[in-house]
């Protein structure tokens, strides 16, 4: 989460960047569209990002995330880079790591935006971005017992 100098973990009031985390708990779809709340906001896009029960043509039992211990700062400024490029209001970006099976969330990120068109822009930008960039990788099961490992960055 965003910290003022003064006060570690307290959110400085005028930081769009409300909420980046790495969590081995499940993610909230409440707490994320909570986070990106904001009255100046007329659009706010949420991506969430399952665990589905396929890739490449073979069937996937589950998968594992795994992070670097800097994936949240790399967030926090894949974040810094969508709020400075759009007008946003308020962003949240959350990743799960650990095992996870079909259904499960894997990400959550949102943006709240003065319009539509600019909220859909920042998210895809976002979670783009995450996914390309955040040292975050993927540990997928196959059915058949063979397993892949997908490096996000």
């Amino acid at each position: 989460m965003a910290s003022t100098d003064d006060h570690p973990g307290e959110q400085a009031a005028d930081d769009p960047i409300r909420l980046i985390a790495v969590r081995e708990t499940p993610l909230s779809l409440d707490e994320v569209f909570r986070a990106v709340g904001d009255d100046a906001a007329g659009g706010t896009a949420l991506f969430v990002g399952t665990v589905r029960n396929h890739d490449g043509g073979a069937d996937v039992d589950g998968l594992g995330y795994s992070s670097h211990p800097s994936a949240e700062a790399e967030m926090r400024r894949i974040a810094e880079k969508v709020a400075a490029d759009y007008p946003v209001r308020a962003l949240a970006a959350v990743h799960r790591v650990g095992d996870l099976e079909v259904g499960d969330l894997a990400v959550v990120v949102a943006v709240s935006c003065p319009h539509r068109a600019e909220a859909f822009e920042a998210s895809r930008r976002l979670i783009d971005d995450v996914k390309r960039e955040a040292p975050i990788w993927k540990h997928q099961r196959f059915s058949d017992g063979t397993e892949e490992w997908v490096g996000a960055c």
